[in-house]
């Protein structure tokens, strides 16, 4: 009953962070739908459903304030699961945490000012000779938050094997044998995120997927190096 009741205050904490960072993302949503835009030049989105533009207001909204409440989220993870932890492991955890904020910033950045440009000049001028283009406010702001939050994840990729590695989960060589199939999962990754069906764009998701993955081994080479110089 102890860890119920801790959980559920831990729970309630998150709660609190979330509602807070959705109220503050509500607050400043016409501005971050305005900056969300300005990856498209000239684009003019329509919403044709009467309660399109204040669900996707919220919608927005509540994906910000997770965002927002990501630290307050992972700590208090980090806190519940920290007694079942051995030092080493809370030492490496701790350490690793901010690495893992930044990490998600650099590929959210990266998405933003590399990634969406061209895919957007693609969609939004293809075939724009015979028809005129539209995009739906909603589907839209789905599609440009749902890659953000996928290449954010992605880059976070060689500090979860370096943690891994350092813990015992996985071995170098492990790794090593599985980076054939890592490349086409991140094929098949940017297959299905990428907005656009040509190779370019998806080569451009693909590319930094496998140079993170190859990061990801050689940090995992200094965390199996780490571990055999600790156990002499």
């Amino acid at each position: 009953m102890g860890h119920l009741e801790e959980f559920r205050k831990r729970l309630v904490r998150i709660a609190i962070a979330v509602v807070i960072g959705t109220a503050i993302s509500f607050y400043f949503v016409e501005d971050i739908i305005n900056t969300l835009k300005s990856v498209a030049d000239n684009i003019q989105l329509q919403a044709i459903e009467p309660t399109e533009t204040i669900g996707t207001y919220f919608k927005l909204s509540f994906t910000c304030g997770l965002v927002f409440a990501t630290p307050v989220i992972l700590y208090e993870i980090v806190m519940f699961i920290r007694p079942a932890l051995t030092p080493n492991e809370r030492r490496y955890l701790y350490t690793l945490l901010p690495s893992v904020l930044i990490s998600f910033v650099l590929g959210v950045l990266f998405a933003y000012w590399v990634l969406l440009p061209p895919a957007m000049s693609f969609l939004f001028n293809f075939g724009s000779n015979v028809a005129t283009i539209e995009w739906r406010l909603s589907n839209y702001i789905d599609m440009v938050v749902r890659l953000l939050f996928v290449i954010g994840l992605c880059f976070e990729l060689p500090i979860v094997m370096y943690f891994l590695t350092k813990i015992g989960v996985v071995t170098v060589q492990k790794l090593s044998r599985f980076r054939k199939f890592a490349f086409i999962l991140a094929f098949i990754v940017a297959a299905i995120v990428t907005p656009t069906p040509d190779p370019i764009n998806q080569t451009i998701v693909a590319g930094p997927m496998m140079v993170l993955y190859e990061i990801g081994i050689l940090l995992a080479r200094i965390a199996q190096r780490g571990k055999r110089k600790n156990h002499k």
